[in-house]
């Protein structure tokens, strides 16, 4: 018997940009902008050519802002 973990949204260290578009409530193509104005901020962990968000220091960074 195969057992499937699924990880609740909240709990993950990172996301794909689809998970970041639904948990933070920001467009996709906002997101791909951003990934692409800041390729290395400390909030993204790159695997090969796909970037993937690190949640809470994500956070940290939108917490930042006043306006995206």
């Amino acid at each position: 018997m195969e057992h499937i973990y699924e990880i609740p949204i909240w709990k993950k260290y990172t996301l794909s940009v689809e998970e970041a578009a639904v948990y933070f409530r920001i467009g996709e193509n906002k997101l791909r902008s951003l990934i692409n104005e800041n390729k290395s901020a400390d909030y993204l962990l790159w695997n090969g050519s796909r970037a993937l968000i690190k949640r809470e220091k994500f956070e940290r960074f939108v917490d930042g802002l006043e306006t995206i």
